[in-house]
């Protein structure tokens, strides 16, 4: 009998180590065989995966791909976290986002593991008079509260005080954030804000309300606006740094204008790139507190919101999914209090159901998955301290050149900012309309006949500043102009695909064409005869060497049926074939240019 040493799992040590060359080696060989002949660095480079603000994702990482050392958490530069527990007391903060305040849905939200509301209070949310009705019940003394009242900032702020007031909580007991955020007001809606009110506001939080912060630097609306994870750091910090400049200059001390803000960002389902985002987000402004003289200061508090952006209105539910990767990626991250977007967000008010899948994303994570038991779970990964080390620099360059042309307030008046934000996504609505990036129910795997959720109208969001844009807003105009087709004619547009040979021969080329097309609302039609099929256009769907022998028959004998158009799915060019669909081709300008033709506008 062979005796196993005891000496813990060294089932590899006879084993010698395997180099990086010899792996870059081995990819060599697989490359080799879809008939690419790189090597060395160029083989590795092949398989890199190029993100916004030119950033590159490398196949493998490993300690040779160094950065500098992030610390320990609760100490500069904070990159693991601003406290040294981390969320091992209990979790991040579970915050609620209400826009309207339905009689008892505060209660059940926080009845059921919400941690604190976030209210949007004033024009378009909840009326400042109604503050009192919507916080009925509610213990202020253990949920913090958190206004976003735009213009009517001082009002809401009154009131919230009268609240505290009336209910007899001590002002050291009350928590959360007064939602201040004149810059943030101007991205929203063009509109300057005097920035007085703020600062008055600051002043009484730091002198009466320990706990309670005065002001937001929200980065949500450059996010929405198509900007890049390095161009939403850049515009918080110079955000950041604008407020500070006045609240300094109103007569705050530094550490206590440090103690006044707290930072929103989204929080996407691209679950490292969001990680890399928050810990790089901490790093800067640790830095701006230590050139600021006020080190110990510069924990940056940080509010995470899953991304409006991703969230689709058709195939809503598959918003359940994008929300649950990247609230988990905003706790790995280090987010202080994280917002769920309940998955019909695009769609209207949430309903009941709906507000409580948002919550229980996060108390699952904490609760089961046990997220919050480690501090700073991704801290170690060389990709991830790689990714950081890379985003922080690109973040704080485009901070610098925000400085360098008079400041957020400038960048914002002049219309550099919009222009910027608007080239970063023309960029990305190119991959999205070439389905580079797919979004999972619209523009890959979409189901025609699913019914999307009705839900009652949401208030009217802030307009007039910088736009709000959506990954799925090009497909989703496509598909409207097939609903409003079938709404006219009882029929969506369809199209017909041709399959030749075997199914083996067709079986992937033709769920490459349905997926394809019936991401712009086409119906696809696979039985019968073209005559039957009630298609105005077809698809030819087989392999190369069947196209070789048979696609232009094929061709001939759907124009001669009545098709007035015949695609291929693949590449090639044949006689009586128009054009070919491939991976990678424009399928916006592809569904579009056919729905024209189809007659459907």
């Amino acid at each position: 009998m062979t005796v196993l040493p005891d000496d813990g799992l060294s089932l590899a040590a006879e084993f010698p180590d395997a180099t990086h060359e010899q792996w870059q080696h081995l990819v060599e060989g697989v490359l080799r065989k879809s008939g690419r002949e790189v090597s060395g660095e160029a083989a590795e480079d092949a398989l890199s995966t190029t993100l916004e603000d030119g950033l590159r994702t490398r196949p493998l990482y490993t300690a040779r791909d160094t950065a500098p050392d992030p610390g320990l958490p609760g100490f500069a530069p904070f990159v693991r976290g601003g406290r040294p527990e981390g969320g091992t007391a209990g979790g991040w903060d579970i915050r609620q986002r209400h826009a309207t305040a339905p009689d008892g849905a505060l209660l059940a939200d926080l009845e059921n593991g919400v941690t604190s509301l976030w209210l949007l209070t004033g024009a378009g949310g909840i009326p400042v008079s109604g503050l009192a009705r919507a916080l009925d019940g509610v213990f202020l003394d253990l949920a913090p509260v958190v206004l976003d009242a735009g213009r009517e900032v001082t009002e809401a702020a009154a009131e919230l005080f009268r609240l505290y007031a009336d209910k007899g909580i001590a002002p050291e007991a009350v928590r959360g954030n007064l939602g201040a955020d004149p810059l943030g007001f101007e991205a929203r809606t063009g509109e300057a804000l005097d920035f007085a009110p703020a600062a008055a506001l600051a002043r009484r939080c730091a002198e009466e309300f320990p706990g309670l912060r005065a002001l937001t630097v929200d980065a949500l609306p450059y996010h929405e606006a198509g900007g890049s994870a390095g161009q939403e750091l850049g515009a918080s910090l110079a955000t950041g740094v604008a407020y500070l400049r006045e609240l300094t200059e109103a007569g705050t001390g530094v550490e206590q204008a440090f103690g006044q803000l707290e930072f929103r960002y989204a929080a996407s389902a691209d679950q490292f790139l969001t990680i890399a985002k928050l810990r790089a987000a901490r790093r800067l402004w640790a830095r701006v507190a230590e050139v600021s003289g006020a080190a110990a200061a510069g924990a940056q508090v940080q509010h995470a919101v899953t991304s409006p952006v991703m969230m689709s209105r058709r195939d809503p539910w598959v918003n359940m999914l994008r929300t649950t990767v990247a609230t988990l990626a905003a706790g790995v991250g280090g987010a202080d209090s994280v917002t769920v977007l309940p998955f019909d967000h695009a769609l209207g008010l949430p309903d009941a159901f709906a507000r409580r899948i948002a919550r229980n994303t996060s108390t699952i994570l904490v609760e089961e998955s046990h997220l919050a038991r480690v501090v700073d779970p991704a801290g170690g990964s060389w990709y991830v301290e790689r990714l950081t080390d890379e985003l922080a620099h690109t973040g704080w360059e485009y901070f610098r050149s925000i400085e360098r042309d008079g400041g957020q307030a400038a960048v914002l008046r002049s219309g550099r900012l919009r222009t910027d934000l608007a080239t970063t996504w023309a960029e990305r609505s190119k991959k999205l309309a070439r389905r580079r990036e797919p979004v999972t129910g619209v523009s890959e795997f979409p189901n025609l006949a699913e019914k999307a959720p009705v839900r009652e109208a949401a208030p009217e969001p802030p307009s007039g500043g910088l736009p709000r844009v959506r990954r799925d807003e090009a497909f989703e105009e496509l598909r409207a102009r097939s609903d409003a087709h079938l709404a006219a004619t009882g029929a969506r547009p369809r199209i017909y695909l041709a399959t030749i040979g075997p199914a083996g021969a067709y079986t992937a080329r033709a769920g490459f064409a349905a997926n394809l097309f019936q991401a712009g609302g086409i119906e696809t039609v696979t039985e019968g005869s073209f005559e039957e099929s009630g298609a105005a256009e077809a698809v030819l769907c087989s392999s190369d060497a069947l196209y070789a022998e048979q696609a232009e028959q094929a061709a001939r004998s759907l124009k001669a049926s009545g098709a007035g158009h015949v695609f291929l799915a693949g590449r090639g060019e044949y006689a009586g074939v128009d054009a070919y669909v491939f991976a990678g081709c424009d399928a916006v300008a592809v569904l579009s240019e056919t729905l024209d033709r189809m007659g459907v506008s």
